[in-house]
């Protein structure tokens, strides 16, 4: 009894087994990383999640933010079909997704190879280049707008100039407004993906440039042997974003052109706007994110799949 009495305690006031105490550890680091993130969860959550889903759920609704929103299965999507304006603002939409992302990436990867250099005032030169894409966007809209003008822009002015007796009437000619949006944002947007593919350039390996010079390259075969193979995570990067971007174009459009002459320059999601925002139709607009949101997710699992399939061979 007495052995029971003195053992009691020190069976009172073991030590936890390491197990129990490997338990707590988790637990306390599980609640310190929560701690983290939830502040950007809830905002998150609040400002992206919520109303993506309310967007979700609207696109089988109808709704004039007046009164209750009213079930009606696809028909939001069988109006988008039968919706002319909105057939018009995907195919322009398409228009400018093809001109905007490659003539960006190629703009973008001719300024690093030619600022990706050693010389006196390159900073200069790379920070020239950066800067419209910090620069206002109602201000780069104004200015080219001006420089487009089809009277006295110094555009045609130069064209007359060179022997081009009927220069292009740009913002103004159903023609050529969706041309002149298009260089617009691949002047604006080259610099900053620029800033990308200077990165990839200086990442590298100076080795394998002097290799493929022993080894009697000459500066083309150097660029597709070695500059090429070495930017492909950069340039599957650049093209996902250039993708998202140009399906999302909404501000430019809005400044230079409001869509116009007529609907030639109209996109989706200025479509969503005008008929969500201006005209009350909140289901049917929501229809449409949810169709270009859809475009989006295809056009990117489609990338990421033929990057994959080229990485594995």
């Amino acid at each position: 009894m007495a052995d029971l009495l003195t053992a009691a305690p020190a069976t009172a006031n073991a030590a936890p087994s390491p197990r129990a105490r490997d338990r707590r550890r988790a637990r306390r680091n599980t609640l310190i990383g929560w701690s983290f993130i939830l502040p950007n969860f809830l905002g998150f959550a609040a400002l992206t999640l919520v109303p993506v889903i309310a967007a979700f759920t609207l696109s089988f609704m109808e709704w004039d933010s007046y009164n209750p929103p009213e079930w009606v299965g696809l028909d939001n999507f069988q109006r988008l079909l039968d919706d002319e304006s909105t057939t018009i603002a995907l195919r322009n939409t398409a228009f400018y997704a093809l001109g905007h992302v490659p003539l960006t990436m190629l703009a973008a990867l001719g300024l690093a190879l030619l600022l990706n250099r050693r010389i006196a005032g390159i900073g200069f030169f790379r920070a020239a280049a950066f800067f419209p894409y910090i620069t206002s966007l109602v201000a780069v809209a104004i200015v080219w707008n001006m420089l487009f003008n089809p009277e006295f822009g110094p555009v045609n002015q130069f064209l007359q100039s060179i022997g081009v007796d009927d220069p292009p009437g740009w913002t103004t000619s159903t023609t050529w407004a969706m041309p002149a949006v298009i260089l617009t944002s691949v002047w604006r947007d080259m610099g900053y993906y620029m800033v990308l593919f200077l990165a990839g350039l200086q990442a590298i390996p100076h080795e394998q440039y002097e290799a493929a010079t022993v080894d009697g390259a000459s500066t083309w075969q150097r660029f597709r042997a070695v500059t090429l193979p070495g930017l492909r995570p950069v340039t599957f990067l650049v093209l996902i974003l250039l993708t998202v971007q140009s399906f999302k174009v909404f501000d430019l459009i809005v400044v230079m052109t409001d869509g116009g002459p007529g609907r030639a320059t109209l996109v989706l999601s200025q479509q969503i706007y005008r008929r969500g925002i201006i005209e009350g139709e909140f289901g049917y607009a929501s229809a449409i994110s949810l169709v270009l949101f859809l475009l989006v997710l295809v056009f990117t699992l489609a990338q990421f799949w033929f990057n994959n399939r080229r990485e594995r061979r």
